[in-house]
């Protein structure tokens, strides 16, 4: 079966970084767990993130704070944002296609 969530050779980037060899080692273990392999699974989460999954946003938060990569007034300020953007995106009714147009047309204004 063809995985679909790779992009086309032509329109693809590589995302890399390093980690322990024991925690590669977990996360293999996982994933054959979970029957995805690591592309795939990274691909999903990259794909939450950048879509605002509440889950995913939440977690990156309490990291953040849990590790202190962000100042406190930052990551207070920062989540704020995201809940009025989430609340003004319900108040609108804007799907995730609408909001994608609305992001072109400012793109070709600047």
């Amino acid at each position: 079966m063809k995985d679909t969530t790779i992009p086309d050779p032509e329109d693809r980037k590589k995302i890399m970084f390093y980690d322990s060899p024991e925690r590669h080692a977990r996360l293999k273990i996982r994933c054959q767990h979970d029957g995805i392999n690591q592309s795939q699974f990274l691909r999903m989460v990259v794909t939450g993130y950048i879509e605002g999954d509440n889950n995913i946003v939440e977690f990156v938060h309490m990291c953040k704070e849990k590790y202190g990569l962000q100042g406190k007034n930052r990551r207070s300020k920062s989540l704020k944002l995201q809940h009025a953007g989430q609340k003004l995106t319900q108040d609108m009714a804007l799907k995730s296609d609408e909001i994608e147009n609305i992001f072109d047309i400012l793109e070709n204004e600047i």
